[in-house]
């Protein structure tokens, strides 16, 4: 590989252009996570009732799963600077040093209007004591077809959102948030 000449250096750091030498190595993301912290979103509509929502450690990240019956649902997922109710926008108080904001584009009720998913603390809908990322999930309600939940994680960390289908006409929202950039 052909070296740039010292002048031409100068002038393009100079030119604010910055230069990187051919030979540096770049650090490698970790675990291999690229994620970033942008909005992640898909768009459909369900009606699919929420079910439950549980959570889990790995090696390189933290997991929020958001399990529903039938079709795989639209989300929204961001970090906020707080994160609101459905419905009656009260603040959602959350721990953490960043808040994700969860829509979840699905009823947490049935055709009839009763709960497919009350969970026994609203404030703490699953233990996550240990963990390395996440602080606290809360419970923002359920209305017209959305529901929220207010995700506390340590700091803003990269993350990544996507669904699952299961099996038995089961399907999953996943939210992973990364230990560290």
């Amino acid at each position: 590989m052909k070296k740039i000449p010292a002048w031409l250096a100068v002038i393009l750091l100079d030119a604010g252009l910055g230069l990187v030498a051919p030979s540096a190595a770049s650090a490698a993301p970790y675990c291999g996570i690229n994620w970033g912290s942008q909005a992640k979103s898909a768009s459909p509509m369900v009606q699919s009732p929420i079910t439950n929502v549980r959570s889990g450690r790995h090696a390189c990240f933290d997991r929020l799963v958001v399990d529903l019956k039938g079709k795989a649902p639209g989300y929204t997922v961001r970090y906020a600077k707080a994160v609101y109710a459905q419905g009656s926008g009260k603040k959602i108080p959350l721990r953490g040093g960043a808040f994700l904001d969860i829509t979840v584009k699905a009823p947490a009720y049935n055709s009839a209007g009763r709960a497919t998913y009350a969970p026994k603390n609203p404030r703490e809908l699953v233990d996550l004591a240990g963990y390395r990322t996440f602080r606290q999930a809360a419970w923002g309600g359920s209305f017209e077809g959305l529901t929220t939940i207010g995700l506390g994680v340590r700091a803003t960390l990269p993350f990544r959102a996507f669904t699952l289908k299961g099996s038995n006409n089961v399907s999953m929202l996943v939210i992973d948030v990364a230990h560290r950039w």
